[in-house]
């Protein structure tokens, strides 16, 4: 039986937008738990490979609803994942900054506090990794 054309796109897509050694990383790590895996397999055959495949957007745009999305929510958890994708796709550290500052007006100073604090920290991480 030959694999399901979302979950080779959606792998595919997953390591485009994290980056190979990122996504290795998080595969030895968060994934390596038989429930983490389960959570993966599912992910990225419906969110990678189904949304962030779809056409009508490109990849640089759904990097920024995503970070939106999850200070909206406070999420830094995804967040710091989301922020890399970000980077990956051209979006400069400043940019980031000022659409996360943006949101302060309309989600309030403490989500942003927060999601300015994971920004810091994935930002230091990245470039530490050159």
């Amino acid at each position: 039986m030959s694999e399901n054309p979302r979950i080779a796109a959606g792998r595919a897509m997953r390591r485009k937008l994290m980056g190979e050694a990122y996504a290795d990383r998080l595969d030895a790590t968060v994934y390596a738990d038989p429930i983490m895996q389960k959570f993966g397999e599912v992910s990225v055959e419906n969110i990678f490979g189904a949304l962030w495949t779809r056409p009508g957007l490109d990849l640089k745009t759904r990097t920024m609803i995503v970070v939106v999305s999850d200070t909206v929510m406070g999420r830094e958890a995804e967040l710091a994942i989301h922020l890399r994708m970000a980077r990956g796709q051209g979006w400069s550290e400043d940019e980031l900054v000022e659409a996360m500052l943006h949101l302060q007006g309309y989600i309030g100073a403490p989500l942003v506090r927060e999601a300015l604090i994971c920004a810091r920290t994935v930002f230091a991480e990245l470039r530490k990794e050159g």
